[in-house]
């Protein structure tokens, strides 16, 4: 008889060979890319610094994809992009100290949007770590510290065997549900060590699986089957869980209208009979919602921007799935699930009663159109001409990366991102600087996509210098430059407040020479002209800049 304890796995003769004689040379860099390479990546983003270059050495020596950035932040947002596009864990290089501390703004955008990006930073000599003050070059007094509140966990390798296993926890953390960044922490002479430790095969980080308790499922399809007006709100868990195809089967099933969140977009057509489309800074949508008697919220915490600044008060049952439990009944009293998204909308498909409702289709048209009529009062014209430039520009399936602008923030309400997980922004952190080198992390992602990035001139100013990374890798971005002379959204802000703007205006380049200088071909559009020039520009391989002088304005709040 056999038990499953006999059930060993022995070596074979070669495997114990290389085991006892592994190759020569090999570092803690080595286990770092080993350990990598075991459990499934192929790419890293990063640039090198002093303490990190035994790593550096080990990846020249690997078979990975190295893509240096010029900044460690534009390295991080690149990551981000790849990791939501991919869905996988990326791997993201980092130097000690001011390396390190140069990458929060983007690891806190991971973390905001649920990007599954492993940073792996190199550390002072062990000899420097414990609260001694010996005056290493980049020293902190703690360096995990300055991350511990940002990233989802942090895990930290004193000795060169214990770098495969902290490896591995911390990508299985970076991919269970919520997905985000998570902090690994080498000291610079443990990876610059000679080790004896076998070659790394064989790691396995299978993230675990985050379902929904059966009883909570019941009563939300309970709820949900017998509403006399339900309503969905998608965010961006759907997104990240790959779960619109299931969350259009629920919508039709129950005749429920859907609105998307703005790190929801594309988890439901656009121009279906149900879709609200994604107007959630208006009035009009924030009282249809409110008068929902159930309220399903997927994937979201129904945070600032998603409640109309906090303006949003639900008057019937919210059922919440989300998977952080941090925002679990965060924001308003629930039935709260904390489950994957997927996971959830399959076990509701399992039991949800079909809902009959010839007169959803006819709400949310009316709601549509009340919506189009406020902003036909507006002189708005311009703002939706260009953002229709744009779709019909870009192809249906390329990414589209957008940064902290005016021509953003409409794009969060009106454009149609036509599919899932191609329409992305930097609205869960809100820095600055995101869209173009996380452009570039997409255009690895899906080489032959052609990828579109979306800043205002102040916000092209973080990151002109990786138009060389783009030039360097032959990066197949087209990156659209509004030029408004300022940090217009800022300069429209204060003079709403205060009559007056400070520290807006802007002294800036000649956008298309400097991408000349570059070798990256440019173009200065008009709003007549610009669909031509983003088709023509996205249709040319390689990188290309589309600058389009303009002053935009915003739709008037429905908040204040």
């Amino acid at each position: 008889m056999t038990h499953d304890h006999d059930l060993v796995l022995r070596p074979t003769e070669a495997q114990t060979a290389a085991a006892l004689a592994p190759p020569p040379g090999r570092t803690g860099g080595d286990l770092v890319v080993e350990t990598l390479r075991s459990l499934g990546a192929t790419t890293v983003f990063g640039l090198p610094g002093q303490h990190a270059l035994a790593v550096f050495d080990a990846v020249g020596r690997s078979d990975l994809r190295l893509v240096t950035l010029r900044t460690e932040n534009n390295a991080g947002f690149a990551a981000d992009a790849y990791g939501r596009i991919t869905g996988e864990a990326v791997p993201l290089l980092l130097s000690t100290g001011p390396g390190a501390l140069m990458a929060l703004p983007a690891l806190a955008e991971a973390a905001a949007a649920s990007a599954p990006v492993l940073a792996i930073s190199s550390q002072v000599p062990v000899a420097g770590l414990g609260g001694g003050r010996r005056g290493h070059l980049h020293e902190l007094r703690d360096q995990a510290a300055s991350f511990r509140d940002v990233v989802k966990s942090v895990h930290v390798a004193r000795t060169p065997s214990q770098i495969p296993s902290v490896v591995a926890e911390a990508w299985e953390s970076a991919l269970t549900a919520p997905h985000g960044p998570v902090w690994v922490e080498i000291p610079e002479d443990v990876l610059r060590a000679e080790t004896l430790i076998p070659q790394v095969t064989g790691m396995d980080a299978t993230p675990h699986e985050l379902a929904p308790r059966p009883e909570l499922t019941a009563v939300a399809a309970h709820w949900l089957s017998r509403a006399a007006r339900p309503v969905i709100i998608a965010g961006g868990g759907v997104i990240r869980s790959d779960a619109a195809g299931k969350l259009r089967q629920l919508a039709e099933r129950l005749n429920a209208p859907v609105v998307t969140t703005f790190g929801g977009k594309g988890a439901f057509p656009w121009n279906h009979p149900l879709s609200l489309q994604s107007w959630l800074e208006d009035r009009h949508m924030t009282d249809f919602l409110e008068d929902a008697d159930v309220l399903l919220v997927v994937g979201s915490g129904l945070g600032e921007l998603s409640s109309n600044y906090h303006t949003f008060f639900p008057t019937g049952r919210v059922v919440q799935i989300e998977a952080d439990l941090g925002k679990l009944e965060s924001n308003h009293p629930a039935l709260g699930i904390h489950a994957d998204a997927r996971l959830a909308l399959q076990a509701l498909l399992e039991t949800v009663a079909e809902r009959p409702d010839p007169y959803a289709p006819d709400r949310v048209r009316m709601v549509l159109s009340d919506i189009a009529d406020r902003l036909a009062a507006q002189d708005v014209t311009l703002e939706q001409e260009l953002l229709a430039s744009i779709r019909a520009a870009l192809p249906p399936r390329s990414p589209s990366f957008w940064d902290m602008t005016i021509l953003s923030y409409w794009a969060w309400s009106a454009f149609d991102a036509k599919h899932p997980n191609t329409m992305h922004s930097a609205q869960g952190a809100g820095g600055l600087g995101y869209a173009f080198p996380a452009a570039l992390g997409a255009a690895v992602a899906e080489p032959g996509t052609p990828v579109l990035a979306v800043s205002g001139d102040g916000g092209a100013m973080y990151s002109l210098a990786e138009l060389a990374t783009a030039r360097q890798h032959g990066l197949d971005v087209t990156w659209l430059i509004v030029d408004d002379g300022g940090y217009g959204i800022l300069r429209s802000y204060m003079e709403d407040s205060f009559g007056r703007s400070t520290g807006t205006e802007l002294t800036r380049p000649d956008f298309a020479a400097l991408a000349a200088s570059f070798d990256v071909p440019a173009t200065t559009a008009t709003p007549r002209s610009l669909t031509a020039d983003l088709k023509k520009a996205l249709a040319t391989p390689g990188p290309s800049v589309v600058v389009l002088p303009a002053t935009l304005r915003m739709f008037a709040p429905t908040h204040l």
